[in-house]
C-alpha cells in the first residue's frame, strides 16, 4: 500500500498517509480543519536494479566516450588502449 505525502496550504501541516491507490484523496486538514489538504509530488523511495534497469536512471557512458585510462563503470573497463 503506497504512502502519500499531504500538506495543508493554509497552516503548513504535513502528514504521511498510507492509502490504497483507489482511496479518495484527503482534503480536510487534521490540524486546522480547512479543506486545503492536498497530496504532494515526491520522488519514489526505491530503485530498480539489475539487467535493464539503471540505479540512477542514467545509462553508463558508452566505451567510445570513456577516458582513455578507462573507468570502473564502463562495460569495457580494462579494454581501453
Amino acid at each position: 500500500m503506497p504512502i502519500y505525502e499531504y500538506r495543508c496550504s493554509s497552516c503548513g501541516a504535513q502528514k504521511d498517509v498510507m492509502q490504497k491507490i483507489s482511496d479518495a484523496s484527503l482534503t480536510k486538514c487534521p490540524e486546522c480543519g480547512q479543506e486545503t489538504f492536498a497530496k504532494q509530488i515526491s520522488a519514489a523511495g526505491f530503485q530498480l536494479k539489475g539487467n535493464g534497469y539503471y540505479a540512477t536512471d542514467f545509462k553508463n557512458k558508452p566505451a567510445t566516450q570513456c577516458e582513455p585510462s578507462g573507468c570502473s563503470a564502463c562495460p569495457a573497463a580494462g579494454t581501453h588502449s
